[in-house]
């Protein structure tokens, strides 16, 4: 029995099993059960959260408004709003032709700016002051005082217009001083543009002009909306929509038209003034 007992203790510390270094092949690892069953209830835990996260994403969605909800899946209106806007941009930029002296007709630019100033609403408005203060005719003052309300008119609705809407020009500038005195800073709608339509179905509703005249009083309107466009100032939307506006205005100074004797009081009052 000794013997057979010394021989099993050699084959247990012959056995390469027996080892330290191959202990963790025969006997099973309390730690890497523990690590599994870690992994495992923390992999339940997320799936749990990632549920619970997904419903509350739903709720959020079902309470969000209308408006933000169609952002993904626009409607016809703003796909074709959207395109019109584009093809406005890319024509307004391609007829910019003197938007700076690099351009196409870049030299020409001082002579296309002048024929945009002439549709400037504080020339205007100082002429008609001046020509108020020289007339003697009561029918002569009563076309400049509604001439006048006119432009005055003209200036507000345009300048609050721009104000309200805040539309950037197809180019880049920087106002000038008379263009922040006459609220003409933004692009819609194009305020030269609106006042040279006013002012062309004005004169041809109260002077008679021969028809060569009134002929190059639509061309003047025409090449001075034409001219905002060409220096890059607005887009064609914004001066056909000026042209728009100044035509409503005429209507609406025709509407409120102020009679020789209201006149006659308003230029007492400022005479007393």
């Amino acid at each position: 029995m000794p013997a057979h007992q010394s021989r099993s203790r050699l084959r247990e510390r012959n056995s390469v099993l027996n080892r330290p270094e191959f202990i963790s092949l025969t006997q099973p690892m309390q730690g890497n059960q523990d690590n599994r069953g870690f992994s495992r209830r923390q992999s339940g835990q997320y799936g749990q959260n990632q549920q619970s996260n997904d419903s509350a994403k739903e709720k959020d969605s079902s309470q969000l408004p209308e408006q933000d909800c169609m952002q993904l899946n626009p409607s016809f209106k703003g796909i074709a709003l959207n395109s019109l806007l584009a093809i406005d941009l890319c024509m307004s930029k391609r007829l910019g032709v003197c938007a700076s002296t690099s351009s196409t007709w870049g030299t020409a630019r001082p002579m296309v700016k002048l024929i945009g100033v002439t549709g400037h609403g504080i020339p205007w408005i100082g002429g008609t002051l001046y020509c108020l203060a020289r007339s003697t005719s009561l029918a002569g003052q009563e076309v400049l005082v509604n001439l006048l309300l006119a432009l005055v008119l003209d200036i507000l609705t345009v300048g609050g217009i721009q104000k309200l809407m805040k539309r950037k020009g197809p180019f880049e500038f920087t106002p000038s001083w008379i263009d922040r005195i006459a609220m003409d800073t933004y692009a819609f709608p194009a305020g030269m543009a609106s006042r040279a339509a006013l002012i062309t179905k004005f004169f041809m509703n109260h002077l008679v002009l021969a028809v060569p005249l009134r002929i190059l009083l639509y061309l003047w309107a025409f090449f001075v909306g034409a001219s905002r466009v060409m220096v890059g100032r607005h887009h064609l939307t914004d001066v056909f929509c000026g042209f728009v506006i100044g035509y409503m205005q005429f209507h609406l100074v025709e509407a409120i038209w102020l009679s020789s004797h209201t006149c006659q009081v308003l230029i007492s009052i400022c005479n007393i003034g």
